[in-house]
Formats: C-alpha cells, structure tokens, sequence
C-alpha cells in the first residue's frame, strides 16, 4: 500500500500544480475550483492510503524482488449475491430526480435509501447468512 500512497500524493501534487497554473491562467473559477476539489481528493486518498500502509503487514506490491506468485491468496471477502445495492441505487436515483421535480420525492427515496444501506450493512448478521 505505500506505493498506492505515493502515487497519490504525487498525483495531488501535480494536479495542485496544474490548478494554479490553469487558475493564474484562465481566470475561470469553475475549472480552478475542480481542480483544486480533485487535489483534496486524492491527497485524502494518498493519506488514507499511506496511513494505513503502516498499521497492515508489507504487501508483495511493496517488495522490489518479489514474485507475481507472492501476491497470490486471499484478497477478502466479496459477497457472492446481495439485492442491497439494486435498493440503494434506485433509492438513489430517485433522490437525485428530486432534485429535478421537486424536493417531495425524496420523502419516497430517503426510506428507500435507508434500509437498504441498513440491510446492506447488517446482511451477515441475519438469516441464512448469520456467521456468528
């Protein structure tokens, strides 16, 4: 993960760069102020990145004479099947058309939103799938 790290402070870096160059530039606040949103994006990725290289054992990624075999095993777990999402995502759009035809449809997308990030969250806990 420390070469992940990097590679987004660096890139934070040069998009920081590119901002202020583009900003003294154009004089157009809209392209500067993305720029500059884009910098605080990926300087908050690289940070979480690097923070966390610390606390986790050294990846094969982060070993010069290692092997593409090293890097072979278990990644995690990926949940094989979940309607979670297809809530979220319809709760979702429907929040966002809210925004287009009124701000009523969101007392219809907020419930929606809401369990089905709370199934999603809760699904191992429950039911067939309980692993505790």
């Amino acid at each position: 993960m420390k070469v992940q790290g990097r590679m987004f402070v660096w890139l934070a870096v040069f998009i920081l760069v590119m901002a202020i160059v583009y900003g003294v530039w154009s004089k157009e606040p809209a392209g500067t102020t993305a720029l500059f949103l884009a910098f605080g994006l990926s300087i908050m990725i690289g940070f979480y990145l690097a923070f966390t290289a610390r606390r986790v054992d050294v990846g094969a990624q982060d070993n010069k004479d290692a092997d593409v075999a090293d890097d072979a095993g278990e990644l995690g777990f990926f949940s094989p099947h979940s309607w979670q999402p297809l809530s979220l995502a319809v709760g979702g759009a429907l929040a966002f058309l809210g925004v287009i035809f009124g701000w009523w449809l969101l007392f219809f997308s907020a419930p929606m939103v809401m369990i089905g990030l709370f199934g999603w969250v809760f699904e191992y806990y429950r039911g067939e799938n309980a692993n505790q």
